[in-house]
């Protein structure tokens, strides 16, 4: 039929699309525009340094080190532990550094009632985490792989989300921060590569974060634990080493 020839030139037409782009290779530089050059996300180490909060306290003239993901979210933790004496950091494994040694040094740093493991249980991870906001602590939970948040669905999207909203705004659980690695990375398989963001994204009451840089990440994650909002902070595993 003359449906069914279209058809059949329309789909030899796509595949012969797809052979010419894979003789063709990538550009060096990848698909992604460069942040230096990106007219979206402007997060070069000058711009950064341009933040009306880093000139008020002085920060935008101290001394910069050249970190890769990794080390500036935890050196973002270093500086929530240092100057909040509420905060906490908990989740599966965070107290010798976890999977991907976010937290490496924490424990030792500010101990380990402050920096500590919990069992395997997302769900009770992250109801602990809004327990410990609603009383006024700062917050910082681990989900070992944002694969694995999804026992916690429940806590996030009918709890943390809804709390300030259901007390009239009596109370606020806005001192929960839940950091969760997540994306592929190349051997992740089914289970250790997704990318649950937009489930979450379309939830009132609750703020969601993926950092794309060093930069970024500490600076967006020091805000995320200063929020006064619970926020879902989404760290895409394979950035953390790159600088």
């Amino acid at each position: 039929t003359y449906l069914g020839r279209i058809t059949r030139k329309r789909f030899y037409s796509a595949i012969q699309s797809a052979h010419n782009a894979a003789d063709s290779p990538p550009p060096a530089e990848g698909f992604m525009p460069g942040v230096a050059q990106s007219k979206f996300i402007k997060n070069t180490q000058e711009e950064a340094l341009k933040n009306p909060e880093l000139l008020e306290t002085g920060v935008a003239n101290g001394e910069t080190k050249k970190m890769n993901l990794f080390q500036s979210i935890n050196d973002a933790m270093s500086i929530a532990l240092a100057t909040d004496e509420t905060a906490v950091i908990f989740g599966e494994d965070v107290s010798f550094g976890g999977v991907f040694r976010c937290t490496l040094g924490l424990a030792e740093m500010f101990g380990r009632d402050r920096v500590f493991n919990t069992p395997l249980t997302e769900q009770g991870i992250v109801g602990f985490g809004i327990g410990m906001a609603a009383m006024g602590h700062t917050a910082i939970a681990e989900i070992q792989f944002a694969d694995y948040i999804f026992p916690a669905f429940d806590q996030i999207v009918n709890e943390a989300a809804k709390y300030r909203y259901r007390s009239g705004g009596l109370f606020n659980v806005g001192g929960l921060t839940v950091r969760a690695p997540c994306s592929a990375v190349g051997h992740g398989g089914h289970y250790h590569s997704q990318s649950p963001e937009a489930y979450f994204a379309h939830t009132p009451g609750i703020k969601i974060v993926m950092p794309r840089s060093p930069i970024q990440a500490k600076g967006l994650l020091l805000a995320s634990i200063r929020d006064q909002n619970p926020v879902l902070y989404f760290e895409p595993k394979i950035l953390y080493r790159a600088a």
